[in-house]
């Protein structure tokens, strides 16, 4: 079984990957928001696969792993042929202008089909209901098939008047003339550097003087802001992982065995919610225009919060809130990741770049997980309701993950500290990209 979930989780890592290229590829003018559509449907999709398996057999457990390896290999057979077929990216001016738009109605489409999937899952235990409900769910997914074809109508017209652009990255032009540009915006004399303090220096060197720069491995590790944009991940996405991995015994230790379901599905459905949300930048752009990587320093600032909640009280409340705030915040992350990778060490190796950055995921994972274990069995001797449960010793009470709350705590601290210190260092090459891109 353990042999199996490792090929099962390589399937997924490389899939994943898979798709942040030909989002990154395919949109280069909105690939935040392609990015956002794509990774947000990952947190809806146990709700799914557990609604297609009652509406088969609501006693058959067997079914939900089943679907897990069945229906995203379907998928990609499906979605294989068009990407075979994918011509040359050629892309009309008119379409550059409708894909903002296309990608709100996809994004409030998503919004409702997360709602259906998420409040309406608990009332799927009959086959019977089960199966009216999925077919309201078959419906919303079919829904953004039909806007292909609505497109290209639209597109057929404008063609019929108008040559083809080949605008294979609408923001390559940007990219040169930052480049031309870089000597006058970025450096400054010699004479004004000295004049700066400890502080100013220690911001200026080596930081990113343009955004969308090819990093290849090499160079990648030898930047500063990688390994502060690594850090914010590492103590800010992944450790939101880990307390959900966590939630069900946690949720059991602090007395709420009933609203484990509710606890698991509240963090899911904020996850989603929060890698809709990271295309927020993309949304509110000429109107606020701030850097991505200040969203993300924004984003980790309820984790922390969060956390020290936890270790103060055990309430129902108070468990509920905290939940919310981690899953959102971890799901921002993980949706605005992808960008920020594309954005600050460049489009073409953003595949392979990113494939470094979540080496933070197991590694977080295994250190996380072995200090809340630490921590749990330290307070099994110690705590005063405890059960025996097939050998197992089931720790109860709120000292069973207090310390753990404290150290999660400081080191999503930790990871707030950094992306704040990588938002500053990577603003002004935000602001030239902004500047420059409103002179093209």
């Amino acid at each position: 079984v353990f042999l199996l979930c490792l090929i099962a989780g390589c399937s997924i890592t490389w899939f994943n990957t898979v798709c942040f290229v030909l989002c990154i590829r395919n949109f280069p003018s909105n690939r935040a928001l392609a990015l956002s559509l794509t990774i947000s449907f990952n947190g809806v999709s146990a709700a799914l696969y557990t609604l297609i398996a009652n509406a088969i057999n609501p006693k058959d457990d067997t079914l939900y792993l089943f679907l897990n390896a069945l229906v995203p290999l379907l998928a990609s057979c499906l979605a294989l042929i068009p990407i075979i077929r994918q011509r040359p990216l050629q892309l009309s001016t008119y379409t550059i202008n409708q894909d903002p738009f296309i990608f709100i109605v996809l994004n409030v489409l998503a919004v409702i089909t997360g709602l259906y999937l998420l409040l309406l899952n608990s009332l799927s235990s009959e086959a019977l209901r089960a199966r009216t409900l999925l077919l309201g769910a078959l419906i919303l997914l079919f829904l953004p098939l039909c806007l292909p074809g609505i497109v290209c109508d639209r597109n057929w017209g404008f063609r019929t008047n108008s040559s083809l652009v080949d605008l294979s990255d609408p923001e390559l032009h940007t990219e040169l003339i930052e480049k031309d540009q870089s000597n006058s915006l970025n450096i400054e004399p010699f004479s004004a550097i000295n004049k700066e303090g400890l502080f100013e220096k220690v911001m200026e060197k080596g930081r990113l003087t343009m955004l969308g720069e090819e990093h290849p491995a090499r160079l990648l590790v030898c930047r500063w802001d990688f390994w502060l944009y690594y850090v914010a991940y590492f103590c800010g996405g992944t450790i939101g992982l880990v307390y959900s991995n966590n939630l069900g015994q946690i949720t059991q230790s602090l007395g709420y065995n009933s609203k484990i379901s509710a606890v698991v599905t509240l963090y899911s459905s904020f996850s989603f919610f929060g890698r809709l949300f990271s295309a927020a930048p993309d949304f509110l752009h000429g109107k606020v225009n701030f850097a991505r990587t200040g969203w993300l320093a924004v984003a980790l600032v309820p984790t922390p919060i969060a956390f020290f909640l936890l270790a103060v009280s055990g309430s129902e409340v108070v468990l509920h809130a905290s939940t919310a705030m981690i899953g959102l915040s971890s799901g921002f992350v993980f949706s605005a990741a992808v960008s920020i990778t594309s954005e600050l060490f460049g489009p073409n190796s953003a595949g392979i770049n990113h494939n470094i950055l979540i080496t933070n995921i197991p590694i977080g994972s295994l250190l996380y997980g072995l200090l809340a274990a630490l921590v749990y069995d330290s307070n099994v001797t110690s705590s005063v309701d405890k059960n025996v449960l097939q050998e197992a010793i089931v720790c109860m009470g709120r000292d069973c993950y207090m310390q753990t709350f404290i150290f999660w705590g400081c080191i999503s601290l930790l990871g707030l500290i950094s992306s704040f210190l990588l938002f500053l260092r990577t603003r002004p090459a935000y602001d030239d990209h902004e500047t420059n891109r409103n002179r093209t």
